[in-house]
């Protein structure tokens, strides 16, 4: 089993090229545009019809031909997925020989990364993947995590991100930070995060994070 180091990347305003107009490509350009990528679809036409409202509404370009290696021109990375094993092969081997990252849709090991599945909720990213070796073992646990980690978790990353800014604009002290931050992730601190409206101002949090931590460090 092929082994994976694993990473995630920003590809926020970067050329990304999806290669191949049916269900795979309208999943792998729908995981990219989540992420901000610029997407340039390839392929003669588009069986999806998700990606035709894309393209009609400008969020992905189109290049209506068959793909040739100067497709790859400037590309961040490529997703093959024509449905073709030999074909998304060699378009993984003409990327990685450029140095650009690939993914064949139909054979892991052929690209230079997998696609694990993936539930996002705003700032939360989870993902879960088993090396390629079941892929339906991957969706089954992240359907679970969906269920686990619903919508209002989106929201909760929002205002811990913004805790995180406050202890660390007003607390100089790394132990004294991280005792806070980790008080902060508490179950009690997130039901509280999640019943509030708007956070409290610096002061009044950071006393309420020292509360809580003082509770969790006796308990």
């Amino acid at each position: 089993m092929q082994r994976y180091y694993p990473i995630m990347i920003s590809v926020e305003h970067s050329l990304c090229l999806v290669v191949g107009g049916g269900a795979v490509g309208e999943r792998r350009t729908g995981g990219l545009l989540e992420a901000g990528a610029d997407v340039l679809l390839v392929c003669p036409d588009i069986v999806s019809a998700r990606l035709r409202e894309w393209k009609e509404a400008g969020a992905i370009r189109h290049l209506p031909k068959p793909f040739s290696p100067d497709d790859l021109d400037g590309a961040r990375l490529v997703v093959a997925a024509t449905g073709n094993d030999e074909l998304n092969g060699w378009i993984c081997d003409e990327a990685k020989r450029r140095g650009i990252l690939a993914n064949s849709a139909s054979e892991g090991s052929r690209g230079s990364f997998i696609v694990p599945a993936v539930v996002r909720r705003g700032g939360l990213l989870l993902t879960v993947g088993t090396s390629g070796a079941g892929p339906a073992l991957s969706a089954r646990i992240a359907s679970e995590l969906r269920a686990r980690y619903g919508p209002e978790y989106a929201e909760l990353t929002k205002k811990l991100g913004i805790v995180r800014r406050r202890v660390l604009a007003n607390i100089d002290e790394p132990s004294e930070s991280r005792r806070l931050l980790k008080a902060a992730v508490s179950d009690r601190a997130t039901q509280a995060w999640l019943s509030m409206a708007e956070l409290p101002e610096a002061k009044e949090l950071i006393a309420m994070l020292r509360g809580w931590a003082d509770v969790e460090a006796a308990d």
